[in-house]
């Protein structure tokens, strides 16, 4: 695996012009981040510069743009919110060692290569706590839209807080985020693409505020330093440990999917595969950079991402530019941010949270299954008043649970007992013949499984072993079954079992190559094994004085009894 990420000196001038366009749509989503975590808009701007810089260098995407996005900011906020009420003195910097553990996290899991695995969740759950996460995005906005401060306890405290918003509401804040709102909204196709909403508003909208306004009557983000960040030395509390760690693994897991989510879109837009473990580490180093310094978690962005694809980027040096395009804006344009209205932030905040839902899936709620759409509002609901992990862990117990059940019911579609050829229809005219042939000197029950099995069907197994007991001789056919889990596995092999015990002549066809999990085969090395029926029964045929041959020759004689009994047999099915 190479260190750096992928350069190309060829693409420079179009690398320039994607890391521009991209450090302008950075700018007002790092500052309104910032101020929506509760960690200041310095917060914001640290994250974007460091957690861009180092996925760019390090990370497995060649055009990813990765900064700190709504869903890292509210998982953030209420980590901020937790630790500064409980720990006033140091709060902020056990947040900022959550940040730095969930980046740990992330270089983990991208060590260990389980990038490919991350994104295996079923849409319905992604979907949910995507809504989720904007619509917390919405709710933690709603008091800064109206010029109110000072509200805790997450999305159950602003709603709580509802009536006092309301009564408070200062006018010519929430004018501002309205503007800013409509100006975002409103915003011809032709100027979106030459000039990020998100910065029309924010320019648009300060200058009216500091034109028309006292500087005193609105909110603003006051004057900020942006110098070289004071490291934050990680600071750790015994009682507090866990609630840490588990706040790390939930950051650094939202971040994981937040990035190879984007990264796939990127894929799609530039045909470039990407490389998700390598881009773990590369987020993982850049958030441990970030939280050092202070700075917001990030993630890949798709608002970035797309716009820089769009300008015309092809490789990580876009990702560089914009980091330092950024760095130059922000130093000039210092005295001028903290004019910045939080009111406006705000709103540039509350219009991602809108942006984040799943519309697309909401709409067609009523055309989908009940379950997904039920999985889907579950984990929404948890999302916003428990918790991410809950929610996640929910809505994939679900979702797994409702795809078990379907798979189960068609599985047991695939398990057939035979005791007549008439009752198969899968199996050939050859047969057949044998298997009639054989049922006239012996009862033989021919248990057929066919496709994938998994623990599921267990009881199904159970159930079909009762006809078992009463056969003289068993042929397991297994020939088909290409996968079988350890539960289905241990079924079979009580199965066998069973039969043992009711002194049934038991024979066994498996596959030449299969993945079983379960290897019951080498227990029960004693019976005759075959790798397919017809030299199955074509054994117990023989075994019973039954002249195949001679079986075989009358059924090719015209008119012959066997041809019409398989011609009314291969009809009746």
């Amino acid at each position: 695996m190479p260190i750096f990420n992928a350069f190309d000196s060829k693409s420079r001038t179009s690398d320039l012009m994607g890391g521009v366009t991209a450090a302008i749509v950075s700018l007002p989503l790092a500052l309104a981040f910032g101020v929506a975590s509760g960690a200041g808009a310095q917060a914001g701007i640290y994250g974007a510069l460091l957690v861009g810089l180092f996925a760019a260098l390090f990370g497995g995407t060649r055009t990813l743009i990765s900064e700190p996005t709504g869903p890292m900011t509210v998982v953030t906020t209420a980590v901020i919110a937790s630790f500064t009420a409980t720990h006033p003195d140091k709060g902020l910097a056990m947040a900022f060692t959550v940040v730095m553990l969930a980046g740990l996290v992330q270089i983990i899991l991208g060590a260990l290569k389980f990038g490919r695995y991350i994104t295996l969740m079923p849409y319905s759950v992604i979907s949910g706590f995507m809504s989720g996460i904007g619509v917390l995005l919405i709710i933690l906005q709603l008091p800064n839209l109206v010029g109110v401060g000072g509200i805790t306890g997450g999305a159950v405290g602003v709603i709580e807080a509802l009536p006092t918003l309301v009564s408070s509401i200062k006018w010519q804040e929430l004018a501002l985020a309205l503007s800013a709102l409509a100006l975002m909204q409103i915003v011809p196709k032709l100027i979106k693409m030459r000039l990020p909403p998100q910065l029309l508003a924010l320019v648009c909208c300060t200058l009216a505020s500091v034109l028309l306004l006292d500087i005193e009557d609105v909110r603003r983000i006051g004057e900020i330093n942006i110098g070289l960040p004071s490291l934050i030395i990680p600071t750790f509390t015994y009682g507090e440990l866990t609630h840490m760690l588990v706040s790390a693994v939930m950051l650094g897991a939202l971040g994981c999917i937040d990035s190879l989510i984007t990264a796939v879109i990127a894929d799609r837009l530039t045909r470039v595969e990407h490389d998700s473990n390598k881009e773990l580490i590369g987020q993982g180093l850049g958030n441990i950079a970030s939280g050092l310094c202070g700075g917001l978690p990030g993630a890949g962005s798709t608002m970035g991402t797309v716009v820089n694809i769009q300008a015309g980027a092809s490789s990580a040096f876009s990702g560089v530019v914009r980091v330092l395009t950024l760095l130059i804006v922000f130093s000039l344009a210092a005295g001028i941010v903290q004019y910045i209205p939080m009111a406006v932030l705000a709103a540039i905040a509350f219009k991602v949270g809108l942006n984040i839902l799943d519309w697309a899936f909401v709409k067609r709620a009523h055309q989908l299954s009940r379950s997904a759409a039920m999985t889907m509002y579950v984990v929404m609901v948890l999302t916003v008043f428990v918790d991410l992990i809950v929610a996640v862990g929910v809505g994939m117990f679900i979702a797994n649970l409702i795809t078990i059940d379907r798979l189960s019911q068609l599985q047991e579609r695939n398990i057939n007992a035979i005791n007549d050829s008439g009752e198969a229809s899968d199996m050939r005219p050859n047969e057949k013949r044998l298997l009639d042939a054989i049922n006239e000197k012996s009862n033989t029950l021919l248990l057929s499984l066919s496709g994938p099995m998994i623990f599921g069907v267990a009881k199904t197994l159970q159930r079909e072993s009762i006809a078992v007991k009463s056969a003289q001789t068993l042929v397991l056919d297994l020939c088909r079954v290409p996968y079988m889990d350890s539960t289905t596995g241990l079924a079979i092999e009580n199965v066998l079992l069973d039969a043992k015990d009711c002194g049934c002549n038991v024979y066994l066809v498996v596959p030449r190559k299969y993945s079983w999990e379960a290897n019951f085969v080498d227990h029960h090395s004693d019976l005759p094994i075959f790798h397919s029926r017809a030299d199955a029964l074509s054994s117990l045929a023989a075994s019973l004085g039954i002249e195949v041959d001679e079986l075989n020759a009358k059924a090719a004689k015209p008119g012959s009894a066997a041809e019409g009994k398989t011609t009314s047999g291969s009809a009746s099915v």
